[in-house]
C-alpha cells in the first residue's frame, strides 16, 4: 500500500511537473513567435535575406563577412568608424577647450559687473554726501 501511494505521488507530480514545462514551452513560443513578427513587421528579416543573398552571390567572398554586412546595411566600415572616432574624440578635446574659454570669459564678465557696481554705489554715496548742507 505504501509503495502505490508513493507511486501515486510520483506520478502525480510527474503529471505536474509536464504540464508546468508545457506551459512554459508555450510561453516561449509565443514570446518567440511575437519576436519573430515585430522583426517582419520592421523589415529586418527582409533586410538580413537581402544581405545574405549579396553574400552568398558573392563570386569572390569578402574577408570578411561582417564588414561586408555591415557596409550593405549601411554602417560604416572599420576605417570609417575608427575615423569618426578619432574626428568624435578631436571635437570632444575642442569643446571642452571651448567650455573652459566661455566658462572663464563668465567670471570675468561677472567680476566687471560687481567692480562696476560698487564703483556706482560709492559714487552714489559721494554724492549723497555732497548734496547734504554743511
Amino acid at each position: 500500500m505504501l509503495l502505490l501511494v508513493d507511486l501515486r505521488l510520483g506520478y502525480s507530480f510527474k503529471i505536474k511537473q509536464f504540464s508546468i514545462s508545457c506551459a512554459h514551452g508555450q510561453e516561449k513560443e509565443a514570446k518567440k513567435e511575437a519576436f519573430r513578427k515585430y522583426l517582419e513587421s520592421s523589415g529586418v528579416l527582409d533586410a538580413l535575406t537581402k544581405v545574405l543573398v549579396a553574400l552568398y552571390e558573392q563570386n569572390d567572398k569578402p574577408s570578411s563577412a561582417t564588414e561586408f554586412i555591415q557596409q550593405k546595411l549601411g554602417g560604416p566600415t572599420l576605417s570609417e568608424y575608427e575615423k569618426l572616432q578619432t574626428e568624435f574624440s578631436d571635437l570632444q578635446t575642442r569643446y571642452n577647450e571651448l567650455l573652459a574659454a566661455h566658462q572663464e570669459k563668465s567670471r570675468e564678465c561677472e567680476e566687471l559687473k560687481n567692480t562696476h557696481n560698487q564703483a556706482s554705489m560709492n559714487e552714489s554715496a559721494e554724492d549723497a554726501q555732497s548734496a547734504k548742507p554743511n
